[in-house]
Formats: structure tokens, C-alpha cells, sequence
């Protein structure tokens, strides 16, 4: 307990005034002769137990008043556990703000930020002079200690909000590390927060309780600069099928518009650009309605886009309270077609016509929309086909290959080359699949054929989160694989080094084997994807079942990924490091890196580097990099979004927060005048002036009312008459034994007179007044 005016402590003394004048002014005896009434004494010593109970009654509350007076003008407090320091003594204080881009919603002409840091720069200033303050954001950044309170309040001013925030759990432990290592006694954390919950919900609830425990208890104060009930129409990030089309392809284009709070009617636009120079067009605009806490998904379509990058934008129209989801970024890459050499048992083109139908169909071929550009040769000629002007060859069913053209497919994939390998019925004898020459490609040795006649066995993936299931993910559950049975396979011996399973059968027998290859990649599929004899049962129904969808889709993913298609990534969230894949033999040592904005950048990379990484995408929009000439330079373009939840402004609860801080650990304040009182509570305590007064003013009163119930009894009888008694009745004995005991007023306080007749032949009276 401390106490806020010690010394008035003193006044406790005061208390023995009522004690002494009790002792002082300690009525005496007055003796008056009468008439003998000796039956009476007996009534004096109850009489006197009943007035000594009533004097110390009256003493014990008069003492009571004078101390607890001194006692509330000292102001007393009890402290939190484990605060310690003078409660106008330095203080350690991190300034822990919330700089995530939904601190930009804007309230009466405000945003969130801005009151933040108003909020912030009030509480500085009432910090004593000596004390450490920290500034820290949920941006990545280092929590250091100010040089003084100025730098403090500069670097307060100049907060912004950042696409890439962390979360308010990561900054508390950042907080707690640094004041442990702070000398002041006391130590503070004043959180500023809209109290938006993807802030808040970071998982680290119980490093940041073991950390706050290690500070013996600071005061903790959560600031809500939030809006009760916003409102927000906000745009999710843009889904094209891929980043890369083919030439002659249209551009699908889906974004979700989702609305908080309150219905609207907004447009909702796509700008191309339409040229090198960056310019955008529009290409496509869509009004919507859309309810209350509802989302609607918009879809655009462009046709017509000549090979190159295109970068576009996604805008909704009419503002709102936070413009930072309003507008999109997507880049797309339109190629002309990639070359892939498909090897069949002749006749070659009756055994690859599924598969070359999977990956282009002939109505886009026609056209000029298909993504791939399909040469067929039979194993005869495979050997006398130049490799290198393809991007991907493909063996179906493959025959027993001589060892030089198994030497030359080794070749081919090292310099960056792929192959993909489907097996079937041909590939006898294995011990010519098994040679040496052959493993260095193979991912593993053939073991024997697997035949499952009953059709209870079928295709399933195992490692989900590969490249090449890129575009299963999101149909995991809603692949029907098991209307596509698998009749018979060849089962793997001991994997290569360097290979994985990607997919397996539902017996767990490896299905499709990835290996690297020097710079390029090897996909082996233990089935067939071209058994087409009607003579023979099939080995599978992948390609000729009801409604193959998951094979053409599988055809089409491993060609994109062997082709490197899925390698270059074009659209990202901020934060994320962009990778962008080059020649090993360019002879490039600079590139220039055009930033939205208008901002270019020039950078340096070594030669023979067969890559370009870019980590700077903390600013949302669409970026171009270029290197080298028009002609054998590259023209690349990326674009980077918020990510969905950075806007999201649905509000955490008490229950965030007493996970966080402990029940109780923290006072939530709105207001000044709350902060005022949370604050003082936690420097000096919760006082105990305003209990004290009332038990005072309690006290008094009971002082009160006894004093005045003890002379009005006195008042109610004749003041001075002592006894009353009567000679010559008839019952002499029996008057003389009446005692009738008076009470008045005395001249020195008292409680008033007793009066005692001690005979009918010696009565006397003793008073106290």
C-alpha cells in the first residue's frame, strides 16, 4: 500500500482527544441525603454497566471519525502486483501501432492511423521527462529506444501504413524484449489498434503472456481507434486460369467483390495496358449489386491480346472508406505456342491421338489457340530428329530404345531439357529399360507388371502441394479418380537419386516419378495415356472413360510444368519474393526495374546466374523488368496485391485480448479522459480515498444517531429528580422499595444523573452530571 499525502498521516494522532476528554471530563459522583430506600442499590450497578457500555460505544466512534479523516486525506492505494517505482518517477514505454493498411479507413474526414498517432502524442507528452519511450509497428523494423521523448514523437509522426504488417503478438514480444533490458523500474506498453482481427490473431498468445510475466506485471493499455460498425466494399485478388496463355487464347478474368456493413450498387472496370509504354485502356466494365455482408464474383473476358506481357488493373468504381482495396493488379503472358515432339509405336499418330488431342485440340490448332505445337514421329525416326527445337518430348508406350538415343534424351534434359515417359505394354524387356545407360535418365528401374483386372484401383495424389497440381488444388475432394480405373502398371524398383512420387494408385504403388536432371526434369507414369487397340483390354480408362476431364487436365498441367510454363510466376502478394527465371548464357550484368509509380531502378546480377530475384514488393501494383536489346533482351512484368485479409476490418473481442494479456492484465481505453484513469490506476494504484470517505461518513452518522438516542432518554425525564418515594402508605415496605432511576443532561456532557435511594430512613442521591 502507498500513500499519496503521507503526512497527513499525523492526524491519526488527533484520535486521542476523545479519549482524553472522556478521561477528563469523567463524570463524579454528587451525594444527596434522603430517606432510606436500601432495595435500590441493586439497580446502580446495572445502571452503570449500561452507561460504561454506551460511553465507550460513543468513544470508539468519535475515535473511528478523527481517524479515518487523517486516513482519506492521506489517500491511500494499493498497488497492481508487481508494479514497483515512484508513481511520478521515469517510466520504460513502448509505443507498440497497428500500421497495417485497414488503419487507412477513413472515419469523419480521419483515418484510423491518424488518430493513432494523435492519440500517441498526447500520451507522450504526459510521461516524465526521464523516461524511455520505444516506437514500434507491426512493419517489419527494429524496436529500439528513442533518444529522447522529441525523436519519439518524430518518429510517431512519421508512421505509415505498410502492405506488408505483421501482427500485434510478433510486435508485443519485440516490445517485452526491449523493456527487459530497460533500468526503469516501471514499465509500460500502450497498444494503438483498430482492433481489426487479422491484426490480432497472429498465434502467438502464449509467448507474448510468458513474456509479459518476465516484466513482473507492466500496464498494459490497449487504445481502440476502431469504428464500432464499418463499412467497406472491397475487391479479393484477381484468379486467371493461368499466368500464361497462348498466343490467340482470351483472358478469363475473375475477381470477388464482397461488401461489409451495407449493401451497394457499384461499376466495376478492367483496364489492359495496350502497348509497351504501360498505357491502359478499358476493355470491360459490369455493374453489380450486391447485399449487405454478400459477396458477387465478377468475370471479364479479352480476346485478341497479341504475344507479350500484359498487365492490367481491376478497379471499383465510387469510393468508400478505405480505397486501398479498391483497385487490383494482374499481369499475364501471352506466348506463342510451345513445340513438343510426341514419340508413339507406329502407327504414331493413331497412338497419339488422345494425347495430342488433350494438349491441343484440333479446333484450336485451326484457330491459332493452342498452347502447344505437337510434331508426331514413330520410334523408327526418333533417332534422327534434332531435339534441341523442342520443349518437351514425349514417349508414349515406349519400345526398348537403342543406348545412344537414351544417351542423347540424358543430354537433352541436363542442358534444361524435359521428358516425360509414359509406360506401357512395349516397354518389354525391362532389362533394356534397366540398363545403366537408361537409369541415368529413368527415375527407377522397372520391376514387374501390376495387372488389378477388378478396376478397384486408381489414381491418386500424394504430394498435393507440387507445382504440378497447381490447378488441382482446389479440386482435391472433387476429382472423380475413382470413375477412371487402372487395369494394369508397371511397378518401380528403388527410386533413383534426386526422384519423388508425386502422385500413387490406391494400392500405394508409385503412379508418377519426378527426377532432376542436370538443369531440366524427367516425369515417369507407370500407366499408359495412349492404349487405344480395341483388341485389347486397356490398361486404364484415364483417357477414354465417361467424361475424361482429369486426364486432358493432367496432360495439360504436365506439359505446362515440364515446359516451364508454371515456373515463371507473374502475380504475387506484397511482401512475397518475386523469382524471375533467366538464361545461364545471357550476357547481361544490369537490369532496370520500373516500380509503380513511374520509379526505375537499376540493379546488378552476376553473369551465369539463371535467375532474377526481386524482394522489394512492399508497394502494391504492376512492375516491368527489362535487360539487354528489343531483340535478345528480356521484357518481363510482375504484379503484386494486398493480400485479402490486410483490409479486412471485422473487429477482435475480449476474449483476443484476455488470451494475450490475461483477464484483467490490461485496461481498454477509447478516450483521454479513460487513459487519464487507467493510467493513474496503474502508476499509483487503486485508491482507497473514496471507500474511506464513505466508511467515514458512515461512522459519523452512526456517531450521530447514538449520541442523540442517549440524551433524548435523558432529556425525556425531569433533569436533577433523583428518586420518588412516599411515607405512610399503606405498604411502607413496598414504597420504600420503589427505585425509580432519572436521566438528564449534565453541565459537562455526560450522559445525565443517576439517581440512587438507598433507604426509607437514609435516602441518598448520587448524580453524575
Amino acid at each position: 500500500m502507498r500513500f499519496v499525502n503521507p503526512w497527513m498521516l499525523a492526524g491519526v494522532v488527533l484520535a486521542v482527544v476523545p479519549v482524553v476528554l472522556h478521561l477528563v471530563m469523567r463524570p463524579q459522583p454528587r451525594r444527596l441525603e434522603f430517606p432510606a430506600l436500601r432495595l435500590v442499590r441493586r439497580q446502580q450497578h446495572s445502571n452503570q454497566r449500561r452507561m460504561r457500555l454506551r460511553h465507550l460505544l460513543l468513544l470508539a466512534s468519535r475515535v473511528a471519525v478523527i481517524a479515518l479523516l487523517a486516513g482519506a486525506m492521506a489517500r491511500p492505494s494499493i498497488r497492481p502486483g508487481g508494479a514497483s517505482g515512484e508513481a511520478d518517477g521515469p517510466v520504460a514505454a513502448a509505443f507498440v501501432f497497428d500500421t497495417a493498411m485497414h488503419m487507412q479507413y477513413r472515419h469523419e474526414n480521419r483515418t484510423r492511423l491518424e488518430v493513432a498517432r494523435e492519440m500517441g502524442l498526447w500520451v507522450l507528452e504526459q510521461l516524465p521527462v526521464e523516461s524511455q519511450v520505444a516506437v514500434i509497428e507491426t512493419a517489419p523494423s527494429a524496436a529500439v529506444f528513442q533518444i529522447d521523448l522529441g525523436a519519439a514523437a518524430d518518429r510517431m509522426e512519421r508512421l505509415e501504413p505498410s502492405a506488408v504488417a505483421g501482427t500485434i503478438d510478433r510486435a508485443l514480444i519485440d516490445a517485452a524484449a526491449l523493456l527487459e533490458r530497460s533500468d526503469r523500474p516501471r514499465k509500460e506498453i500502450y497498444v494503438f489498434s483498430d482492433l481489426a482481427q487479422s491484426t490480432w490473431l497472429g498465434g502467438a498468445s502464449q509467448r507474448v503472456r510468458q513474456r509479459l510475466e518476465r516484466l513482473n506485471g507492466p500496464g498494459v493499455y490497449v487504445v481502440d481507434v476502431g469504428v464500432e460498425r464499418p463499412g467497406n466494399v472491397s475487391l479479393g485478388l484477381p484468379e486467371l486460369p493461368t499466368d500464361t496463355l497462348g498466343e490467340g487464347a482470351s483472358l478469363q478474368v475473375e475477381v470477388n467483390v464482397r461488401t461489409r456493413g451495407r449493401g451497394v450498387s457499384r461499376g466495376v472496370e478492367l483496364l489492359l495496358s495496350s502497348d509497351d509504354t504501360g498505357a491502359l485502356e478499358k476493355r470491360g466494365q459490369q455493374s453489380i449489386d450486391v447485399g449487405a455482408d454478400d459477396s458477387r464474383v465478377v468475370r471479364f473476358s479479352v480476346s485478341g491480346l497479341s504475344a507479350g506481357v500484359h498487365q492490367g488493373e481491376i478497379r471499383l468504381q465510387g469510393g468508400d472508406g478505405l480505397a486501398a482495396d479498391d483497385v487490383r493488379f494482374f499481369t499475364v503472358q501471352i506466348q506463342p505456342p510451345q513445340r513438343v515432339l510426341i514419340a508413339a509405336p507406329s502407327p504414331a499418330d493413331d497412338h497419339a491421338f488422345l494425347f495430342r488431342e488433350a494438349i491441343a485440340p484440333e479446333a484450336f490448332r485451326k484457330s491459332g489457340r493452342a498452347r502447344f505445337e505437337c510434331d508426331v514421329v514413330d520410334y523408327k525416326r526418333l533417332d534422327a530428329t534434332r531435339l534441341d527445337g523442342y520443349r518437351v518430348v514425349c514417349l508414349l508406350d515406349p519400345t526398348p530404345l537403342a543406348e545412344r538415343m537414351w544417351s542423347r534424351l540424358s543430354g537433352y534434359v541436363a542442358r534444361g531439357g524435359a521428358v516425360a515417359v509414359f509406360l506401357g505394354r512395349h516397354a518389354t524387356p525391362i532389362r533394356r529399360f534397366n540398363d545403366a545407360v537408361a537409369q541415368e535418365l529413368l527415375p527407377a528401374p522397372l520391376d514387374r507388371q501390376a495387372r488389378r483386372p477388378d478396376g478397384d484401383v486408381y489414381l491418386r495424389i500424394s504430394r498435393p502441394e507440387h507445382p504440378l497440381w497447381t490447378r488441382f488444388r482446389p479440386l482435391l475432394d472433387r476429382v472423380p479418380w475413382s470413375q477412371f480405373p487402372i487395369f494394369r502398371y508397371w511397378q518401380l524398383g528403388p527410386l533413383n537419386e534426386g526422384a519423388v512420387v508425386l502422385a500413387t494408385y490406391s494400392d500405394g504403388a508409385a503412379a508418377l516419378v519426378e527426377r532432376s536432371v542436370g538443369r531440366g526434369r524427367v516425369l515417369l507414369m507407370t500407366t499408359s495415356a495412349s492404349d487405344v487397340d480395341p483388341q485389347r483390354q486397356p490398361w486404364n480408362l484415364l483417357p477414354t472413360g465417361f467424361q475424361p476431364w482429369p486426364f486432358v487436365m493432367l496432360a495439360n498441367e504436365t506439359m505446362l510444368y515440364l515446359s516451364g510454363s508454371r515456373d515463371v510466376r507473374r502475380n504475387y502478394v506484397a511482401g512475397q519474393t518475386v523469382v524471375i527465371p533467366i538464361a545461364e548464357d545471357h550476357h547481361w550484368s544490369t537490369y532496370v526495374l520500373s516500380a509503380p509509380g513511374g520509379q526505375s531502378y537499376r540493379r546488378t546480377f552476376d553473369r551465369g546466374q539463371s535467375r532474377i530475384v526481386i524482394s522489394a514488393t512492399e508497394t502494391p501494383g504492376n512492375y516491368r523488368v527489362r535487360a539487354g536489346g528489343v531483340s535478345e533482351g528480356i521484357d518481363q512484368g510482375f504484379s503484386v496485391n494486398l493480400a485479402e485479409e490486410a483490409t479486412e476490418l471485422k473487429r477482435t473481442g475480449r476474449e483476443t485480448l484476455d488470451a494475450l494479456f490475461g483477464e484483467g492484465g490490461y485496461s481498454l481505453v477509447r478516450r483521454r479522459d479513460e487513459m487519464q484513469r487507467s493510467v493513474a490506476r496503474g502508476r499509483v494504484g487503486h485508491e482507497l480515498y473514496g471507500p474511506l470517505l464513505l466508511v467515514l461518513i458512515v461512522v459519523l452518522a452512526g456517531e450521530h444517531v447514538l449520541a442523540n438516542r442517549f440524551y433524548r432518554d435523558s432529556v425525556s425525564h425531569d433533569s436533577g429528580t433523583a428518586a420518588v418515594f412516599r411515607h405512610g402508605g399503606e405498604n411502607p415496605r413496598q414504597q420504600a422499595g420503589e427505585t425509580v432511576g432519572r436521566r438528564g443532561v449534565s453541565d459537562a456532557g455526560g450522559p445525565g444523573a443517576e439517581a440512587v435511594v438507598d433507604s426509607a430512613d437514609d435516602a441518598r442521591v448520587s448524580t453524575y452530571s
